[in-house]
């Protein structure tokens, strides 16, 4: 008598996130992805995909949900003992970087998903990053920094900081995770960008 081996709960959906991943890590775009595709890297059957997914979409939006908590964790750690504007800042970009090398299918996902053809994935993605800003605004008001700015331009110009790091995604995952150089450049100029949009924040008069 044979025995077969029990998934734990939640084992191949599980499976499948990751198999989605891997190819995106291997240079596929996800929107290209098929479903018989992703079932075939994560060795399952191609109808247990619908018991865990609607569509490719469903499996995407999932996705973003689990990107949206390392990003939640990144967060956590660039508040973590920082009292000082200047700090958040070069704190919050080196962490994104050691982030994104540590998860670099989540973010060439995420990198994909900002300018790919799924809607519902974007809108997800974007959805995201406007609640850091919303948070990094909230952060700025405990400072006690720009406090001249209406609460609509806080949020625009922390808006501006968190699409001025996203965008940032492509140089980042274009290095090799051991060139320190390049790595050390693209942070010194990414923290460059930000001080410069809170130069221009400290000097503005609301029309």
């Amino acid at each position: 008598m044979t025995t077969q081996k029990r998934r734990r709960p939640g084992e191949t959906r599980e499976k499948l996130m990751e198999a989605a991943l891997t190819l995106v890590g291997n240079g596929r775009h996800f929107a290209s992805l098929g479903i018989r595709e992703v079932t075939r890297q994560a060795e399952v059957v191609p109808t247990s995909f619908y018991r865990h997914f609607t569509n490719m979409d469903d499996l995407g939006l999932q996705l973003v949900d689990e990107l949206a908590v390392v990003l939640r964790q990144m967060m956590r750690e660039a508040r973590s003992n920082v009292v000082q504007a200047e700090k958040l800042m070069d704190e919050s970009v080196a962490i994104f970087i050691t982030h994104v090398q540590a998860n670099r299918n989540f973010f060439t996902f995420m990198a994909q998903g900002l300018a790919g053809e799924s809607q519902a994935i974007q809108e997800g993605i974007r959805s995201e990053m406007q609640f850091f800003a919303s948070e990094l605004a909230s952060d700025l008001r405990r400072l006690r920094l720009d406090e001249h700015l209406s609460d609509a331009d806080l949020y625009m110009t922390c808006d501006l900081v968190v699409r001025t790091v996203a965008f940032s995604l492509t140089d980042i995952l274009a290095v090799s995770p051991q060139d320190d150089e390049q790595l050390n450049r693209i942070r010194q100029q990414t923290t460059q960008f930000l001080r410069l949009i809170f130069v221009g924040a400290d000097h503005w008069v609301s029309h």
